[in-house]
């Protein structure tokens, strides 16, 4: 019998479904744990950084007491450094947290939330949860952000337009958006449309892609920031990230927020991970190798593939719509794990996270054989 506990709206969510963990798949496919190579979560191949495992080990002698509700360390760590007062700081669970602070901020039933197809998984579902409508514009050619046509949308939704993402760099395609692209954009936006600006991997930019989005939360009072300690900084496994706002939105962000969100051990360790520069040049300078090692096995393959801006590619693994499934399978059972995309509207591509260099040529080898004419 179907239940009919709970709202439509929260029934109709399909829940997010992350990249398969290890011990999964060797429990399934009857796999050695050590020998398998998990290139599906666009985590950090490095792990985390030596400096914020040693300071979330001093963190755990006072794990008796709650967190620090308000991360007044951190807080004070990022807005030195980011130029904006500690009262324009929400912290997350994860910079998913942020996402869906903003849509339970603005948002309602009878509203509606626009966002780009092929973009971030968590947009329509942060929308289905407040009961607004999800409006998902068609993306570009490139499979990118396409800007006017949300300018579009935001028109034609009148008052009920009340969010915008975007991603930059975007997940899962990896398309980049230029910084007069993104100026143009926030000043062509209604100011009481809040616009949220994702940048969970703004790190790996490269120096010449690289702009000021603090400049914009200080010129556009209706943007809100959202950044990630998962990737880059490698904390991935302690969920926090982070929004930048003005004052008037990290109200609302903190009026509904957890009072603990972000636990002691994450804070510690993202307090030393941000001041950690070496690290962050390590992993950006590997990423780099990286995504030429896998983009010369396309190449060689003669498999299109996303010019990607993250810590990702985005490769298209057939014609059919079973492409990436099937593909996907033959390589889980060589112990290789990536990430099918059809959830995405793309069945026929992988998203391959950059690993490090033996990983990747693992995954090269295993490709080239499923491939391989019979």
């Amino acid at each position: 019998m179907t239940s009919k506990i709970g709202l439509k709206h929260i029934h109709a969510i399909a829940p997010y479904v992350g990249g398969r963990p290890i011990s999964e798949v060797a429990r399934e496919y009857g796999l050695d744990e050590s020998k398998i190579v998990k290139l599906a979560s666009n985590e950090n191949p490095l792990g985390m950084p030596q400096s914020a495992q040693e300071a979330m080990l001093k963190a755990a002698s006072d794990l008796g007491r709650y967190p620090d509700s308000n991360g007044f360390e951190l807080k004070n760590v990022l807005a030195s450094r980011l130029g904006v007062p500690t009262d324009w700081i929400t912290l997350g669970n994860g910079s998913n947290d942020i996402l869906e602070l903003a849509a339970r901020a603005v948002a309602q039933a009878g509203d509606e939330v626009i966002f780009s197809k092929h973009a971030f998984a968590v947009y329509p579902l942060a929308t289905q949860a407040v009961g607004a409508k999800a409006v998902e514009v068609d993306a570009t050619p490139m499979y990118g952000h396409n800007l006017p046509a949300m300018l579009a949308a935001i028109k034609s939704a009148g008052d009920k337009a009340k969010l915008v993402f975007v991603a930059n760099p975007n997940n899962p395609t990896g398309s980049y958006l230029t910084a007069k692209e993104i100026e143009d954009f926030l000043m062509a936006v209604p100011s009481n449309v809040v616009v949220v600006l994702d940048e969970a991997y703004n790190e790996y930019l490269n120096p010449e892609q690289r702009y000021d989005a603090i400049a914009w939360v200080k010129r556009f009072p209706n943007m809100i920031l959202s950044r990630s300690f998962s990737k880059a900084y490698g904390l991935a496994g302690l969920r926090i990230g982070y929004g930048v706002a003005q004052p008037h939105l990290t109200d609302l962000l903190n009026r509904i927020r957890q009072p603990f969100n972000v636990n002691s051990l994450a804070q510690a360790a993202a307090i030393a991970a941000f001041q950690d520069q070496a690290f962050l040049q390590q992993g950006f300078e590997l990423n780099l190798a990286g995504y030429g090692q896998l983009t010369k096995a396309f190449n060689e393959l003669g498999l299109r593939y996303l010019p990607s801006a993250g810590n990702f590619v985005l490769v298209k693994v057939g014609e059919d719509d079973q492409a990436g499934d099937r593909i996907n399978l033959a390589l889980l059972k060589q112990g290789i794990i990536v990430r099918p995309v059809g959830n995405y509207g793309l069945p026929q591509w992988l998203r391959i996270s950059i690993g490090l260099p033996e990983e990747n040529a693992a995954f090269i080898d295993a490709l080239k054989a499923i491939l391989a004419p019979q």
